[in-house]
């Protein structure tokens, strides 16, 4: 039977390598994002289905599924990945920006798993995952916002296992508890410490693993973190 999996805030980070993960254990894979050029040449190496979707948008995110629906033959593995960062001092933070980052971060996610759910019910197996980070359990000065969408994103995880899981779709967050290593970014990494950022793949890797897990010993949580980073 063919496999179908869908990214939501695909670039060339993390979501790169678990796009590229599917795809070699026989995922067709969908990547939507805000702007898709910039994901023409992992769609041309993937054979990837380029959708462009605002997360954070109920009309947006219904188009996206309506696309699935008439592309795809059922759904698999959803990975919500898209996240929106505003920094900066609590009293001089833009309440217009603040609203963004939470609706992105965290209302998208839920939009995006509403509909990922009514299609997994119907054939009572799944997989919808979120990525977490470091601001999903902890959070820092001058970056409330982040930490306000990523704390609600992993309860929604929370509270979607204990309801969908007994329905036979897991779900699973993520901690992503460091910097991630992507040369597109700026981050291509420090020669003297190559494992001081996260590697993509290795991340992809853990993704895959927990999408092979037996459901009767799945897991809701798994927090990824450099070996070297000190506690």
């Amino acid at each position: 039977m063919a496999k179908f999996a869908l990214i939501v805030g695909a670039g060339s980070g993390i979501s790169a390598a678990f796009a590229r993960a599917l795809h070699a254990a026989g995922y067709r894979v969908a990547l939507a994002a805000r702007t898709t050029a910039k994901l023409a040449r992992l769609a041309d190496e993937i054979g990837g289905h380029l959708v462009e979707v605002d997360a954070a948008d109920v009309g947006s995110v219904s188009a996206l599924f309506s696309d699935l629906d008439r592309n795809f033959q059922r759904l698999d593995v959803v990975l919500y990945n898209a996240s929106y960062r505003t920094r900066g001092a609590l009293l001089d933070l833009d309440p217009v920006e603040v609203k963004r980052s939470l609706e992105v971060s965290a209302f998208g996610g839920f939009l995006v798993a509403q509909q990922a759910a009514k299609r997994m019910q119907a054939q009572a197996e799944g997989a919808i995952f979120f990525t977490g980070a470091s601001a999903s359990v902890k959070g820092y000065a001058h970056s409330a916002p982040f930490a306000m969408g990523k704390f609600a994103l992993r309860g929604l995880a929370q509270a979607m296992a204990r309801e969908l899981q007994p329905k036979g779709i897991h779900v699973a967050h993520f901690v992503i508890d460091g910097g991630v290593r992507n040369a597109d970014r700026g981050r291509p990494g420090d020669a003297a410490n190559p494992d001081g950022l996260l590697d993509p793949a290795a991340i992809a890797h853990t993704y895959m693993a927990v999408l092979k897990q037996p459901r009767s010993a799945w897991s809701l949580e798994v927090e990824l973190r450099p070996w070297v980073e000190r506690f």
